[in-house]
């Protein structure tokens, strides 16, 4: 076992799938497979169920996961403890973000970024937001763009950005909903409006409590993941949604739903760049960390 098996592995587990892992890694599929065989053979246990059709992690390879990030990320330490600190950072690191973030606050982040330390390569995941945090908590990546949770999961630190406030939305010409005008006068009038919402998540859990807070169960129309779907959605005159103000900003279809001034207002995003507290011991992650903590 090497640290490169190591990198191979994690790569596998991330991605589960052999061609996209070893596209990443610069190998060919077989010399992975023989890897991760030979990574079994020595530890005597099986990392991941596989078939034709899928790859799956089992019990005893994520338990390994964690390990392998760990193995490495302390590889990484020592080779930093080790290097003639003139000499640039070199190195991967892991980040998990949304689209929207990725268009907007990344951008600032990379451009103080990437001209401190262009050996770093930054390895981009953009996904549902919602997943973020349980993306780090799981060791699958090292930071992450997420919005701050009422309550921060142990061994986590959260270093703030921006915060962007939850606005309700409806389309521009609301006449296709067939509704009251918008906010409606009377609480209990939302019950009739058809609401897109967030399957799951923190905004999801402001919107329910909002709703509880009426005592109004709402018309839900859809549950979407993604709040970037939420707002083409709602313009294309489907629903009222919530997201955040962010995602509005920056979305191609802001010109064709408008805001809603509903009260009260719901509690707004404290979006920030999240790690394990650990991860700092890692010099690739502490740089990035550093950077965005001077901003």
């Amino acid at each position: 076992m090497d640290i490169r098996t190591l990198r191979h592995f994690i790569l596998l587990a991330e991605t589960l799938h052999f061609g996209r892992a070893s596209a990443r890694a610069n190998i060919s599929t077989s010399a992975l497979s023989r890897n991760i065989r030979q990574l079994e053979d020595e530890l005597n246990v099986t990392l991941f169920d596989r078939d034709n059709r899928s790859v799956e992690l089992t019990a005893k390879g994520q338990t390994f996961q964690r390990y392998a990030k760990d193995t490495v990320q302390q590889w990484e330490q020592i080779r930093f403890d080790l290097t003639d600190p003139s000499e640039q950072l070199q190195g991967e690191i892991s980040l998990y973000c949304s689209v929207t973030a990725s268009h907007s606050i990344l951008v600032d982040l990379l451009n103080s970024f990437r001209p401190a330390h262009p050996g770093v390569e930054i390895r981009l995941q953009t996904g549902d937001p919602q997943h973020a945090i349980e993306r780090v908590v799981a060791f699958e990546e090292d930071l992450a763009v997420a919005a701050r949770p009422d309550t921060l999961p142990d061994g986590l630190i959260f270093e703030p950005i921006l915060v962007s406030p939850l606005v309700f939305i409806a389309p521009a010409d609301t006449s296709e909903l067939g509704t009251t005008p918008l906010p409606p006068a009377d609480a209990d009038d939302w019950k009739h409006i058809p609401m897109i919402l967030a399957s799951s998540g923190l905004a999801r859990d402001r919107v329910d409590a909002w709703f509880q807070e009426l005592d109004v169960s709402p018309k839900i129309y859809a549950q979407v993941a993604g709040n970037e779907a939420i707002v083409s959605m709602v313009s294309l005159g489907l629903g009222v949604g919530v997201v955040p103000k962010i995602v509005l900003d920056n979305s191609p279809q802001a010109e064709q739903v408008r805001t809603i001034n509903a009260q009260p207002a719901l509690t707004p995003y404290d979006l920030g760049l999240v790690t394990q507290k650990r991860n700092l011991r890692n010099p690739l992650v502490s740089a990035f960390w550093d950077l965005t903590t001077k901003k």
